[in-house]
């Protein structure tokens, strides 16, 4: 088997993120990890082809996900929705990078499934996981946001924006409702199942 990408491989860094590499603010994991596919665009940490914004959520919009920073304990968060970064490299095993999770950063994958993501096979089938797994590329030409879902009734924040000007592209200025979405018909990527995404990317 040929490697197709080793005429090019000595443009990219090898290694992985750190915490330190990445912006954060907290409550807009969509943000986080768009800037976080940006800054391996730019800086050529590895190839972006191997990397994936990749949505939780569900038709209720309340998904459990274990080993988060704002739960202490055993108990899961219950989100709206939640958006992790996965990296799927030529060599080697696929990580996931959770700027809220308390698991390694990045976290190999079997053991963020295991452990953050854990089973639907044991909670209510209204807590229900699915996954939209969007190709970092098309997730940095297609997302906007204008933080409007982050206001209440009267204007307010819910939490502090980032301190950086809305995403936006030349085709729209807010879009998550397509991203948070989990029908396969609207949006960008592909729609998974819990069980779909852990065959799809694990190695157990």
């Amino acid at each position: 088997m040929n490697n197709l990408n080793a005429g090019a491989a000595d443009d990219y860094q090898s290694g992985t993120l750190s915490r330190e590499d990445c912006i954060y603010t907290s409550c807009y994991c969509e943000e986080n990890v768009w800037k976080l596919c940006e800054h391996i665009m730019i800086q050529k940490q590895f190839h972006l082809e191997e990397v994936y914004a990749v949505f939780i959520s569900n038709d209720r919009k309340m998904v459990p996900i274990w080993k988060q920073k704002s739960n202490s304990g055993d108990e899961p968060v219950l989100w709206d929705y939640h958006v992790i970064l996965l990296h799927v490299p030529s060599r080697g095993q696929n990580v996931i990078y959770d700027l809220d999770t308390v698991l390694p950063f990045p976290c190999p994958f079997d053991t963020y499934a295991k452990d953050a993501l854990r089973s639907d096979d044991f909670i209510k089938s209204i807590y229900r996981r699915k996954l939209r797994v969007i190709p970092a590329d098309v997730y940095l030409k297609t997302f906007a946001s204008d933080r409007s879902h982050m206001k209440d009734s009267r204007g307010e924040w819910r939490m502090p924006p980032p301190s950086y000007p809305c995403i936006e592209t030349p085709e729209s200025k807010m879009n998550i409702n397509s991203f948070i979405s989990m029908d396969p018909k609207v949006g960008w990527g592909e729609v998974n199942t819990l069980t779909e995404f852990v065959k799809r990317f694990g190695m157990t």
